[in-house]
């Protein structure tokens, strides 16, 4: 069976393009991981989703334990047989909804204990039964279980939660059960503030992890704050690790991140953003419900090669969005992933090459010029 493993293939100054080997197949970096939180990416068929060029998919364990559950699933032969999804996913702790969660849930060393959002049941989530979830799961990443913090928050509330983080850390480490294929990545945490960051890198690495993501970020903090952020967090990661920056982004924020060394990231932006008629091209984002597509037979993007785009035009998109018709969030949805992993096929062969530098002046011009002129 294939162990886990990431070769790293080429560097374009801190950007870098490798492949991540697990046991249920390749994954490309830097890659763009749609997210499909319940067992299922919204709007689109697995086999869509593939065919956009997505080699991994992330879910979430706090959604799966509330419905159907974990030992459901894996009565049920595991999430990959159950969501007909063959090759990697990688699952969310839970960390983030314990954050979202601040109104139905209380905070101990242990855990977690929080009323269910869909029938206000009782649930303890801990560090032990995060991963013992993700293992009935089948999940190929583990994620840690840590506590994701909102910004702002005063420089003591940031170093407590971190340090309870690096706790919590090293009671997953201890919980998960090795395979060969298969990984667990820890959490780094810190805030906005690059010694508390270097404290939760010095820990995580001394535990010891497959890979390292970088958590804490998008969670309120404006872009200008991230970036600065991602200027120092990932280079205390380990090199010959692969480096996840949770919760991103956009896709200005996802071009920013590799050139900071980031290998893997993922987002609801995409699949979101389509439901509500924003779509994203190479001119940057458009609202299809404006009246100015409405007779329009142009598709989204001239040169996108996405099924949305090759059939149909913004007039066609229009009116089934302000039907409210379900195809529209299906053909909206399968274009925004389309585009992303196109963005990434763009990154991975121009770090490659050597010419990742020029592919970004290229990007973020066409990016800033905004949508085309209405005819």
């Amino acid at each position: 069976m294939t162990e886990f493993n990431f070769r790293l293939l080429a560097t374009d100054n801190q950007a870098r393009a490798g492949e991540i080997h697990t046991s249920r197949g390749l994954i490309r970096t830097p890659a763009f991981m749609p997210v499909g939180t319940a067992a299922t990416v919204k709007a689109m068929f697995p086999e869509s989703v593939k065919k956009t060029g997505a080699d991994i998919l992330l879910a979430n364990t706090y959604h799966l334990m509330l419905r159907p559950g974990g030992e459901r699933i894996s009565r049920l032969k595991g999430l990959h047989s159950f969501m007909n999804w063959p090759g990697p996913i990688l699952t969310d702790s839970g960390g983030f909804q314990v954050m979202s969660l601040s109104g139905l849930r209380k905070l101990t060393e242990n855990g977690v204990v929080f009323k269910s959002h869909i029938d206000g049941a009782h649930y303890t989530l801990t560090p032990e039964n995060s991963i013992k979830i993700q293992y009935l799961l089948g999940s190929d990443i583990s994620m840690c279980f840590d506590e994701c913090l909102s910004l702002p928050a005063s420089r003591d509330q940031i170093r407590q939660s971190m340090q309870r983080s690096m706790r919590w850390a090293l009671r997953s480490r201890k919980a998960f059960r090795e395979r060969p294929g298969y990984a667990l990545f820890g959490i780094q945490q810190g805030g906005l503030e690059e010694d508390l960051r270097r404290e939760s890198s010095e820990a995580l690495c001394e535990i010891g992890f497959d890979g390292y993501a970088v958590g804490g970020l998008a969670v309120g903090e404006g872009q200008d704050e991230m970036l600065r952020c991602l200027d120092f967090a990932p280079m205390q990661l380990p090199l010959e690790k692969p480096r996840y920056l949770m919760g991103v982004g956009k896709p200005d924020d996802i071009v920013q991140a590799v050139t900071r060394g980031i290998d893997m990231m993922d987002c609801v932006l995409p699949t979101r953003s389509a439901r509500t008629g924003q779509i994203f091209t190479r001119y940057g984002s458009l609202n299809i419900k404006n009246a100015r597509h409405q007779n329009d037979p142009r598709p989204l993007d001239e040169v996108c090669l996405c099924p949305t785009c090759q059939h149909y035009s913004r007039a066609y998109l229009h009116h089934v969005f302000r039907a409210k018709e379900i195809i529209s969030s299906m053909l909206l949805t399968w274009h925004n992933l389309h585009f992303y992993q196109d963005i990434m096929v763009g990154i991975r062969q121009s770090i490659l090459s050597g010419s990742f530098s020029e592919w970004c002046v290229d990007f973020f011009q066409k990016w800033q010029q905004g949508d085309i002129d209405p005819i």
